[in-house]
C-alpha cells in the first residue's frame, strides 16, 4: 500500500466512523460505537504518526492526492485534494493523536450517558473535518473543513441541548465565528479576483510578484495583499478566539469536559495560527497586516491572562489559558517567526489537552463540582491526576533552565520571546518590542494563575467534608443524560447534575484506569515533546523539516537571530515565571485566605479583570439589544404601521368594507334588479334634461 492511499484511508477513517455511530448507534449499542469510533481514529493517529516520522526522518517529499472535483464554475476551480507537506503533517498528528486519547478519555467519563453513540459520532465527525481543514489543497477546501469544525463544535458545546447555558453557548460559539467567516470569505475572493486561483501551489509563486499592487478605495491607494492578509486574518480571529472575537470561547467550557479538550485545546481554535504559517508566502509580503496580527495576538495574552487570573471555575481558568497561549502564537506569527508558532501549537497540544482532561479528572472525582474554592487537599486522593497535571503546569508555565532544558512549553515559549526580541532589535519592529514587553508579562501572569489552580485544587484546606455515616459511592459516578435533560435548573456542575441519592458530600476520588492512561500518554508529550523535536522545528535541522512549507523572506532573519539574543533575554521567562509561581505560593498557600480577603473587598480592578473587561456586557449593549431594537423597529414601525396599515389594514380593509356594502346590491330578485334599472334610468333622464336645459 502507498503512502498517498494510506494518508487517504486515514482522513476519511473518522468520518466513516461518526456515519457508523450516527446512523447505526441504537442498533449496534453503545459499546460498539465506542470502539468503531475510537479504533478507527487510533487508525487514524498511526497513520499520521507514520506519515511524520517519515517525513522527518525518512526523507518523504511533499505530494497531493488529487481525488475528485468539487466545485467548478467558469475559472473558480476546486478539487478536493489531499495535501502533505511539514505543515499537514504537523497538523495531522496533533489532531489525531489528541482526538484518539480524547475518544478513549470518554469511555470512562461519559460512560453513565444515555446518547453516547451520538457523542461519538459528534467527535469523529469533528475530527474528520478539521482533518479536511489541514490537508486542503485549496482556499475553498479549507473553507469547507473551517465551517465543518464550526458545525461540530456547535453540536458538540450544545450536546446536552436541554441545558439552556449549553444550548446558550453553542449558539454564541456558532455567531461569533459567523462574523470572522465573512472575513475568511471576503479575504478568499479578494485572493481570487488578484490572481485568479485558490490554489495553494499555484497561489504562492505568483504573490511576489503582486507586491505592491495597490487598490483604490475612497480616494486612497490600499496595499492589495495588505488586504486580503486582514480580511483572512479577521477569520482567524474568530475561530481562534482572538481579542473582539473571544467571547465565545470561555463560554464553550458548557460542553462535556472531553470537548473542550478536543475543540478547545490543540484543535479548532489552532486553525487560524495554522492558516497564517500556511499563508507565509502572503503575510511576508503584507507588512501592515503582519503587524496588526502581532499586536492583536499580543493584546490577546495579556487580556486572557488577566481574566484567568480572577477565575474560579476550574475549565474557565485553562480556557482563558488557552486564548493566552493563542495569543502567543499569534504575535510570533505576526513577528515572521513561523516555525515557533507552529513549534508552540505542537508542544501546546500535549499539555493543554492534559490539563483540560486532568480538570475533568477532578471534576469526576469530585462529583461534578467545578469551582476550586470548593476543593482543597486531594493530593493524596487524586494522586495520578495530581502528578499528570503537575507536569501540564510546570510545561505550560515553560520552565526550564537555558543551557540545560525543561519540559516542552519552555522550548515553544521561549523561542516565540526571542524571536520577538530580535524582530524588535534588527528588525526595528515597534510591534515586535511590544509583543516581547506584552509576552514576558504574560508568562508571569501565566505562572500565576497555573500554580494558583494547583494550588487551590489541591492544597489548600479541602472545604469539602464528608458527612459522617454518608453512605459509600457505589458505581454510578454520573447522572443519565435524561437526568441532565429533566433538571428543572440551571446545573452548576460540568456536564452532569449532581447525585441525589446521598444525603451528603462524597469523598473524593480517583479516575478509572481508562481516564487516566490518555493523561499519561498526554504527559509523556508534555515532558519531551520540546526536548525531541525542537531541533528539527526551530534548531539546526529547521531547514530541513520545513523544506519550503514556510515561506521566508530575504529580508527576514528573525529565527537566525532569537538564537543570539543577550543572555538577560534568555533568562527573563525563568525569572519572572518564578516570581509569579512565587506570588500564587505566598498568597494560596503561605497565607491561605490572603487572596479571599482582597477578592472580598470588590476593588475596581478586581471588578473589572472579574468581569472579563466588561466585553459580554458591552456586546449585549451594542450588539444584542441594538439588534432587537432594529428588528421591533422594522417589526413595529414598517411591518405593522406602514404595511400592514397601507396593505391588510388600510385598502385591504377599505376594500373588505366597500366589497361588503356593494355586495347588499345582489340580492338575487328580478324586481330588485328592474327597480334599480328604473332608478339609474330616471337619474340618467334627470341629468340629460338638466343639462340640455342649461
Amino acid at each position: 500500500m502507498t503512502i498517498q492511499t494510506l494518508v487517504t484511508l486515514g482522513v476519511f477513517a473518522p468520518l466513516l466512523g461518526a456515519m457508523i455511530a450516527g446512523f447505526f448507534g441504537r442498533r449496534i449499542g453503545d459499546v460498539a460505537s465506542q470502539a468503531v469510533t475510537t479504533g478507527l481514529l487510533f487508525f487514524s493517529c498511526a497513520v499520521s504518526w507514520i506519515v511524520f516520522s517519515q517525513w522527518t526522518w525518512g526523507g518523504l517529499e511533499a505530494f497531493t492526492v488529487h481525488l475528485a472535483p468539487f466545485i467548478h464554475v467558469g475559472e473558480f476551480q476546486s478539487n478536493w485534494s489531499i495535501r502533505v507537506d511539514a505543515m499537514s503533517a504537523v497538523m495531522l498528528i496533533v489532531v489525531t493523536s489528541v482526538s484518539s486519547l480524547v475518544h478513549l478519555y470518554s469511555w470512562g467519563y461519559m460512560k453513565e450517558d444515555d446518547s453516547r453513540p451520538r457523542f461519538f459520532a459528534y467527535l469523529s465527525l469533528f475530527t474528520f473535518m478539521m482533518l479536511a481543514l489541514v490537508t486542503a489543497a485549496d482556499f475553498l477546501q479549507m473553507f469547507f473543513g473551517w465551517e465543518g469544525v464550526g458545525l461540530a463544535s456547535y453540536l458538540l458545546i450544545g450536546f446536552w441541548y436541554k441545558k439552556p447555558s449549553a444550548t446558550a453557548a453553542s449558539i454564541k460559539a456558532f455567531v461569533v465565528n459567523r462574523v470572522g467567516d465573512f472575513g475568511f470569505l471576503l479575504g478568499m475572493m479578494t485572493v481570487f479576483w488578484m490572481f485568479g486561483t485558490i490554489e495553494f501551489a499555484k497561489l504562492f509563486p505568483l504573490i511576489a510578484g503582486k507586491a505592491g499592487t495597490g487598490w483604490e478605495f475612497l480616494g486612497h491607494t490600499w496595499s492589495a495583499l495588505d488586504l486580503a492578509g486582514l480580511l483572512l486574518f479577521i477569520g482567524a480571529m474568530g475561530k481562534s478566539a482572538q481579542f473582539f472575537l473571544h467571547t465565545w470561547l470561555p463560554d464553550a467550557m458548557e460542553g462535556p469536559t472531553p470537548v473542550s479538550a478536543l475543540i478547545h485545546a490543540a484543535t479548532m481554535v489552532t486553525a487560524g495560527v495554522y492558516m497564517v504559517c500556511l499563508l507565509s508566502p502572503l503575510y511576508e509580503h503584507a507588512p501592515v497586516a503582519s503587524q496588526f496580527i502581532a499586536i492583536i495576538g499580543g493584546v490577546t495574552a495579556i487580556f486572557a491572562a488577566t481574566v484567568g487570573m480572577m477565575q474560579n471555575d476550574i475549565k474557565r481558568v485553562i480556557a482563558y489559558s488557552t486564548c493566552s497561549q493563542l495569543g502567543y502564537m499569534f504575535f510570533a506569527a505576526g513577528v515572521g517567526a513561523y516555525q515557533p508558532a507552529m513549534f508552540h501549537l505542537f508542544t501546546h497540544a500535549f499539555f493543554k489537552a492534559l490539563l483540560f482532561l486532568g480538570a475533568g479528572s477532578v471534576i469526576h472525582g469530585m462529583h461534578h463540582e467545578q469551582d476550586m474554592r470548593k476543593m482543597g487537599g486531594l493530593v493524596k486522593l487524586l494522586p495520578w491526576t495530581y502528578g499528570t497535571m503537575m507536569i501540564g503546569t510546570i510545561a505550560i508555565t515553560g520552565l526550564g533552565i537555558p543551557g540545560i532544558g525543561g519540559f516542552a512549553g519552555f522550548y515553544s515559549k521561549d523561542s516565540i520571546l526571542e524571536s520577538a526580541y530580535a524582530a524588535a532589535t534588527t528588525g526595528h519592529s515597534a510591534a515586535g518590542m511590544f509583543a516581547f514587553v506584552i509576552g514576558i508579562s504574560a508568562a508571569l501572569l501565566t505562572a500565576y494563575y497555573s500554580w494558583r489552580l494547583v494550588f487551590m485544587t489541591f492544597h489548600n484546606k479541602p472545604v469539602w467534608k464528608e458527612e459522617e455515616g454518608a453512605h459509600a459511592h457505589h458505581g454510578d459516578d454520573h447522572a443519565s443524560h435524561a437526568q441532565i435533560e429533566t433538571h428543572s435548573e440551571p446545573l452548576d456542575g460540568d456536564d452532569h447534575a449532581h447525585d441525589d441519592h446521598h444525603h451528603g458530600p462524597l469523598k473524593p476520588h480517583e479516575s478509572p484506569l481508562v481516564m487516566v492512561l490518555p493523561l499519561l500518554l498526554l504527559s509523556v508529550g508534555a515532558v519531551a515533546a520540546g526536548m525531541i523535536f525542537a531541533p528539527h522545528f526551530i534548531g539546526h535541522h529547521e531547514a530541513e523539516f520545513w523544506r519550503g512549507a514556510i515561506f521566508v523572506g530575504g529580508d527576514n532573519h528573525v529565527l537566525h537571530e532569537s538564537h543570539n539574543v543577550p543572555t538577560w533575554v534568555k533568562w527573563a521567562p525563568l525569572i519572572v515565571t518564578l516570581l509569579g509561581t512565587a506570588i500564587a505560593y505566598w498568597l494560596y498557600v503561605v497565607k491561605e485566605g490572603a487572596a479571599k480577603e482582597m477578592a472580598d473587598r470588590k476593588g475596581p480592578l478586581w471588578t473589572f479583570l472579574y468581569n472579563k473587561w466588561f466585553f459580554d456586557e458591552l456586546y449585549d449593549a451594542v450588539f444584542v439589544k441594538g439588534a432587537k431594537a432594529i428588528g421591533d423597529f422594522f417589526w413595529k414601525i414598517g411591518d405593522v404601521k406602514i404595511i400592514d396599515g397601507l396593505g391588510p389594514n388600510g385598502a385591504a380593509w377599505a376594500s373588505l368594507k366597500s366589497g361588503g356594502w356593494l355586495s347588499r346590491f345582489q340580492s338575487g330578485f328580478v324586481y330588485f334588479y328592474a327597480f334599480v334599472m328604473l332608478i339609474g334610468v330616471a337619474a340618467f333622464l334627470a341629468f340629460a334634461i338638466f343639462t340640455w336645459g342649461a
